[in-house]
């Protein structure tokens, strides 16, 4: 399985933050933003990764990472996304990477407490299709919203205005090597993007999506000022826990 990191994008909502430096390499407590989904994907035994990004500031996240030796990795892969176009466009960049395998994909500005160990063992299991991570918000017309029926997820509704839970669906996603045909298939939105929704609601209609629910909190850094430093406080506390 192969690891894949999106952290392009032009980070508007960030300004002034992200006038001069890309969104994901803004600091989280101690460690920069893009630190905290590349070791979510090592933790989960995956070691093989590509970092999506653009912009002006490109070139620096190999200035700080390297080949990710930090992380106990022998290598890291780089592509450069131009402009702007949607999670699904930034994806299908990386098709030559994954090369037929199936793919883990994260969002640069993710930040989880605990670990996707359990759901990346259970996703090598599954015979085909993909998997997300849902948690419950208190702000669901912010998020792609699931809608269940028992055990299954019947339909993904991109911030709703009377959503039908309260169930988010976090920037973590694991597909198999189909979802490039997938993505193929896509029209662009009314925003103008390749809409990661239309992804997913693909495999639900297939009825070949599973989630996992997340264990532990989640911070969305990149959704806006607070949301950065209420993260970062989340960061601080957990680590002044574990040193207790």
């Amino acid at each position: 399985m192969k690891g894949i990191i999106l952290a392009g994008g032009m980070g508007t909502r960030m300004l002034p933050l992200t006038k001069i430096t890309n969104k994901h390499l803004l600091p989280v407590y101690d460690k920069p933003m893009i630190y905290y989904p590349i070791q979510a994907l090592v933790n989960a035994g995956i070691t093989d990764i590509m970092i999506v990004t653009g912009g002006e500031s490109a070139g620096d996240f190999l200035k700080l990472l390297g080949n990710g030796r930090e992380f106990g990795l022998k290598h890291l892969n780089y592509t450069y996304q131009e402009g702007a176009g949607g999670i699904a466009a930034a994806l299908a960049l990386t098709e030559h990477f994954a090369d037929g395998d199936r793919i883990v994909l994260i969002l640069g500005d993710n930040v989880i407490e605990k670990n996707i160990c359990k759901g990346v063992r259970d996703f090598e299991k599954q015979e085909r299709g993909a998997k997300i991570y849902l948690t419950a918000v208190n702000n669901p017309q912010s998020y792609g919203i699931a809608e269940l029926s028992g055990r299954r997820i019947v339909n993904i509704e991109e911030k709703p205005k009377n959503p039908k839970s309260n169930l988010a669906v976090i920037g973590i996603y694991m597909y198999d090597a189909r979802v490039y045909d997938v993505v193929r298939t896509l029209k662009p939105s009314k925003r103008g993007e390749l809409e990661i929704t239309d992804v997913n609601n693909f495999y639900i209609a297939e009825g070949t999506m599973t989630y996992e629910m997340l264990d532990g909190w989640w911070g969305d850094c990149g959704e806006s000022f607070r949301s950065l430093l209420d993260t970062a406080n989340l960061v601080a506390r957990n680590r002044a826990n574990k040193m207790d």
